[in-house]
């Protein structure tokens, strides 16, 4: 049964990410970095982190199994991160590749403990 929660959630989160991640390209298509996949992670890691607040929700395996690994598993997305730090790097951009990881990185990790904070102190 998990192996059905985690297909359903991975389709769902996949396809906005799709969505979300054509929006965002289109309205910073101008930007020096690939702004898109940065917002989508960090918001991806902000609801991760706010459902693993929800302790009676992150308990039950199944609902874990369909928002935590399928859902936000499908939403975030490490491998395109990975594609666009190279793809800066090749280009010899190597400041833009910094500023790109480095925010990708801290604001994914902020927004996770700032989603995860904000539920269990309120």
């Amino acid at each position: 049964m998990n192996i059905l929660a985690v297909t359903i959630g991975g389709a769902i989160g996949s396809l906005l990410r799709y969505l979300l991640g054509l929006t965002l390209a289109k309205a910073f298509q101008n930007a020096f970095i690939p702004v898109s996949m940065i917002v989508v992670n960090a918001l991806g890691s902000f609801g991760l982190g706010a459902f693993i607040a929800i302790e009676q929700l992150a308990s039950d395996s199944f609902i874990y199994a369909t928002i935590a690994i399928g859902f936000f598993g499908g939403f975030t997305t490490f491998s395109t991160f990975s594609v666009e730090a190279l793809d800066l790097f090749s280009q010899k951009r190597y400041v833009h590749m910094i500023v790109y990881v480095s925010l990708s990185v801290l604001l994914s990790i902020g927004f996770f403990i700032l989603g995860y904070a904000i539920l269990v102190q309120g």
